[in-house]
């Protein structure tokens, strides 16, 4: 199982020991990639798993209204059409909320895994600038290195911001450029000129070294878990 349905309490064969079957199979995945360290997506896929669920089980009488019902005749008293319940006994209700009961603490379970590994990633990352901090830093460069690797992989960042009704809030898109393999003779700084100098940028762009001294998989952990953390940081700045 790749990954599991944001409707899958609802979809299909409502039945706990078939959904059951279906949550299991789905967090046995995310337990191997917790194992190997692999954070992404499987993180943020369950913190909306939970939380939908948890939605879920706080509007389930909500829910219930919305069940179809049949209609059954006319009261010639009052004109009125006359319903009943397509769900009589409830028995189906009873046993979304079996489902939501049982998953709820399964999701959250994994969650506390995963913000272990996450807290680890935080703590072994160190972000610092290159040269003089640039007072326009919603554009620039990050630098990332993970443990004793030599390669220094640098990224093209853009922080854009994105307002909803009640909301605003910042997103960071990032743009893989090249890797330079880091030697006494390409340090930082000398990354930093060649790339002012091969993509014609201003003279002092926003430029962050991310370094970690620990290995984790990449794109799984160390570049997401940093991209959080970095923009954390430029928000305190």
């Amino acid at each position: 199982m790749e990954s599991l349905s944001y409707n899958w309490i609802t979809e299909k064969h409502i039945d706990f020991e078939y959904k059951k079957y279906v949550l299991l199979a789905y967090l046995q995945k995310v337990k191997k990639h917790f194992d190997e360290q692999k954070l992404y997506p499987d993180l943020a896929e369950l913190i909306e798993h939970y939380e939908n669920t948890k939605r879920f089980k706080d509007s389930k009488n909500i829910f219930a209204a919305q069940f179809p019902k049949l209609l059954t005749g006319i009261d010639t008293n009052t004109i009125n059409l006359m319903y009943e319940k397509a769900l009589k006994d409830e028995i189906l209700m009873q046993e979304i909320e079996n489902i939501v009961e049982y998953s709820l603490p399964q999701f959250l379970q994994y969650l506390d895994q995963g913000k272990e590994i996450f807290d680890i990633v935080e703590n072994d990352i160190n972000i610092e600038p290159i040269g003089l901090v640039s007072l326009q830093n919603k554009f620039g460069y990050l630098f990332v290195k993970c443990g004793v690797k030599n390669d220094t992989r640098v990224y093209e960042y853009h922080i854009s911001s994105i307002e909803q009704p009640n909301h605003k809030y910042s997103a960071l898109k990032t743009n893989y450029l090249k890797s330079y393999t880091s030697s006494y003779t390409h340090t930082y700084n000398y990354i930093k000129s060649e790339i002012i100098r091969e993509h014609k940028v201003f003279s002092s762009p926003a430029v962050y070294a991310i370094e970690s001294k620990l290995a984790f998989p990449f794109d799984e952990t160390l570049l997401p878990v940093a991209k959080r953390i970095f923009m954390k940081k430029l928000s305190i700045q």
